[in-house]
């Protein structure tokens, strides 16, 4: 039998108050009418947010412990001794091993729980459950012994299919990330070696750097391989854009230098009074202040005022010009209405000489009086041409009925028909019927020629 010092001297640290010492008097332990009384324990090695709630097991059905203090537990394997027990009586042994039990049983519902809520490492709880089975043999607790060993094994058993799955699972999620983080780097890639959208390609490139941040469980190798390439991407990026803007440094240089040139020319023609040709220049300089470019952008406000102000002043000298123009017009447009309005007592009929001589007087004074509104110059005109038509054809009248040419031409045509005529009667008096009548249509077409150039004499 195991010395019963030697097994006191070690037990669970639960019970370091009952425990005996080597040499000592057993102290008294808990009352008989308390036998299974539980006592504060330290908590296991690996704690969980809940504690299994285990009620005090019934010692007396799987273990004794004898007068002698020898403790037995009941096993399927048989009964077998665990040590002994004497800080008390029989009674207060087995409810001190059957404590040792509970505490045991505790410490296998921690391994339960932790496993069941996939809070803990399952390679760690696999080994404090295989550590707790290996002990079992030889623990000095009395209870169900056979129960817990069938628990430990289920947690062992479990637990090796925890940790394959969260193996599995980091394998998987390791594959997800890598994956995103090729994608990232690719994207970054074609950004770099693409992309003319600077701002929204730069913020995009921070963008993937913060998520790049928070992919986590990629293989350091290959997460090293993958930074390199978002590195060398974003370098490219920067570089290419560092490169554009530089350029566009010095097209806004050369574009200053050309729109001082611009102003210059136009602040030296803001006081030109040459209106028409002035302006002309003023729309190339505008044409050619559009095909500049841009400067940079401050220099670019102060040198459009300074051009835009030479062409106000330019302008706003024209218009005044062109208002007092104008309003000179508008004074010559009334003045020959003036005329007009003498223009219409013209009557060549009476007196066509004297219509003659006045309407070149009111022509000479209309041209002495000069330009009218644009918009009012077909109306005048139109009706000055009306009233010189109406004198022309009253002289072209005059001079086709005083026309001796055309008096000649007329009685000419009439001596035609009656030489037609004659002919008629002389062969119709002689019987040639035939003759007559042809002699007849000849007399007719004469006297309408005859007819048509008395009209145009003003004949009937």
């Amino acid at each position: 039998m195991t010395d019963p010092n030697a097994q006191d001297a070690t037990p669970a640290s639960t019970d370091a108050q009952s425990r005996p010492k080597p040499g000592a008097a057993p102290r008294p332990g808990p009352t008989a009418a308390h036998p299974a009384a539980p006592k504060p324990h330290p908590a296991p090695s690996h704690t969980h947010p809940h504690v299994p709630s285990v009620p005090a097991s019934d010692p007396s059905r799987f273990g004794r412990v004898d007068d002698d203090g020898t403790a037995w537990v009941h096993t399927a394997d048989g009964e077998r001794c665990i040590g002994s027990w004497q800080a008390g009586d029989a009674a207060e042994g087995l409810a001190h091993f059957g404590r040792r039990y509970d505490d045991l049983a505790t410490e296998v519902g921690l391994l339960e729980a932790r496993l069941s809520s996939g809070s803990g490492d399952a390679k760690k709880t696999r080994a404090a459950a295989q550590a707790l089975a290996e002990g079992l043999p030889t623990a000095a607790v009395i209870g169900d012994i056979d129960a817990l060993a069938a628990r430990l094994t289920t947690i062992i058993e479990d637990s090796e299919k925890a940790a394959q799955a969260a193996k599995d699972e980091r394998e998987h999620q390791r594959a997800e990330n890598t994956a995103r983080k090729e994608a990232l780097a690719a994207e970054a890639e074609q950004i770099g070696a693409e992309s003319t959208q600077w701002k929204a390609a730069g913020d995009r490139l921070r963008q993937i750097l913060d998520e790049w941040k928070t992919i986590r469980g990629v293989d350091r190798k290959v997460d090293d391989v993958l930074w390199r390439r978002y590195s060398k991407a974003r370098e490219s990026f920067n570089r290419r854009r560092g490169a554009h803007f530089a350029e566009l440094d010095r097209e806004r240089a050369a574009a200053r230098g050309r729109k001082e040139d611009l102003v210059a020319r136009a602040e030296a023609l803001q006081d030109s009074t040459e209106w028409g040709a002035t302006a002309a220049v003023f729309r190339d300089l505008l044409a050619e202040w559009k095909a500049a470019g841009r400067a940079p952008r401050d220099a670019d406000d102060q040198l459009w005022k300074r051009f835009k102000g030479a062409q106000d002043v330019f302008f706003a000298a024209r218009n005044a010009a062109s208002a007092e123009r104008n309003a000179e017009f508008e004074e010559n447009a009334h003045a020959k209405e003036a005329l007009l309005e003498e223009a219409t007592a013209i009557d060549p009929s009476a007196d066509l000489d004297a219509a003659r001589a006045r309407l070149r007087e009111l022509q000479d004074r209309w041209e002495e009086i000069g330009k009218v509104p644009r918009e009012r110059m077909h109306d005048l005109e139109s009706r000055l041409r009306a009233v010189e038509k109406r004198v022309r054809e009253a002289a072209d009248s005059e001079w086709r009925r005083t026309d001796p040419e055309a008096l000649a031409r007329a009685a000419q045509f009439r001596e035609r028909v009656s030489q037609f005529e004659e002919q008629a009667a002389k062969a119709a008096a002689n019987g040639r019927t035939r003759e007559a009548e042809a002699a007849l249509a000849q007399a007719q077409q004469w006297r309408e020629w005859a007819e048509t150039a008395e009209g145009a004499v003003g004949e009937l």
